[in-house]
């Protein structure tokens, strides 16, 4: 056998090996989302869907999702710059704080906010002030907050860096202020990186599920969340309202992957 003839038969050999992977991973995971949706009939599934309570729960979850998502995006943007841009004290120990949410597990996040907002000194301070936070919705939206603000500041933070500073500099010789450089050249360059970070964050938001549970509890019509109504039926036996709920939440995640992979090219999450 001639050399080139050995070269392409490895080649052939090792690129088929690692596109069968690929194929089976895909018919794998494709088997079992399929194996979902298409569980129960079409007519169960609608009813489903259509009824009360988990029309309840899209409603929840996308106005504490929206709420959450815009309190990260105000965030996260100062944040994300102060990062990209400057250097001062504590920086490396700021950046280990900031992300550490994404390490932890989420049941590890609801119960240190649970503990922040009920026994400890502030939870007590603004129950004595009259604001209820535990097992209402301001605890789905403080919850969803907490576990994803982190993915909105690194996914900023990625848009920013990616923006040569000279830009921001020729600006600001141009007669710009600091303020009117960054909001008329920054984040007109950083939008697609933004516009991505919105979108991962708020279908993380909706798809939020071990913080919203130990914060806000699981209250039929009331706390009840998308991820929330799953447990919930899946917990009484009501097969086809959680397959209704995680349908739906496999849309979202699918049009937001979708909407990421256009607009996020470049960007970082982890």
């Amino acid at each position: 056998m001639s050399g080139k003839r050995r070269i392409f038969l490895n080649s052939t050999v090792f690129s088929a090996t690692f596109l069968a992977v690929l194929a089976v991973l895909v018919i794998f995971m494709t088997a079992v989302i399929g194996g979902l949706i298409f569980y129960p009939s079409f007519t169960d599934l609608i009813a489903s869907i259509t009824s009360p309570e988990i029309l309840f729960a899209v409603r929840l979850s996308l106005v504490t999702s929206a709420i959450s998502t815009a309190l990260c995006i105000i965030v996260a943007i100062p944040v994300a710059y102060a990062m990209a841009r400057f250097s001062f004290p504590g920086k490396s120990y700021a950046n280990l704080i900031i992300n550490l949410p994404l390490s932890l597990p989420p049941l590890v996040a609801g119960i240190a906010l649970l503990i922040f907002f009920g026994p400890s000194l502030v939870g007590t301070f603004l129950k004595d002030a009259g604001i209820d936070v535990v097992y209402t919705g301001i605890a789905i939206i403080v919850a969803k907050f907490f576990v994803n603000v982190p993915y909105m500041i690194r996914v900023t933070r990625s848009a920013f860096e990616m923006i040569n500073p000279r830009y921001e500099n020729v600006a600001r010789t141009l007669g710009c202020s600091e303020w009117e450089a960054f909001r008329q050249v920054t984040l007109p360059l950083a939008k697609k990186g933004l516009l991505a970070g919105l979108v991962i964050t708020w279908s993380k938001s909706i798809g939020e599920f071990g913080a919203v549970l130990l914060l806000a509890g699981a209250t039929m019509m009331k706390t009840e969340t998308l991820p929330i109504a799953v447990y919930i039926n899946i917990s009484t036996g009501e097969l086809n309202e959680a397959i209704a709920a995680s349908v739906i939440l496999i849309g979202i995640a699918i049009v937001s992957l979708l909407v990421f992979e256009r607009y996020g090219e470049g960007t970082r999450v982890l």
